[in-house]
């Protein structure tokens, strides 16, 4: 499957030079979701360096903690 916009979600904005803190479901496997540039308009939702994402597979019901590594101006976003 692939990134699927709807369900990359906000769930703590950071403030100051705190990161925010977002979650994102989907069945893609872990190591998919960390693939450079998977969150294609991740930048233009928000996402930004250091930000944290909880994955959730919900092929595997398995819970993953990942963070930003970068958010390019292009729009797109890799975790690690």
């Amino acid at each position: 499957m692939a990134y699927s916009t709807g369900t990359l979600v906000l769930a703590v904005s950071g403030q100051g030079i705190s990161p925010s803190i977002w979650t994102y479901t989907n069945t893609d496997a872990h190591g998919t979701v960390a693939g450079a540039g998977y969150f294609t308009d991740g930048a233009n939702k928000g996402l930004k360096a250091n930000d944290v994402v909880f994955v959730v597979d919900t092929d595997t019901y398995t819970a993953t903690m990942h963070h930003v590594l970068n958010a390019t101006t292009v729009s797109a976003a890799t975790l690690a």
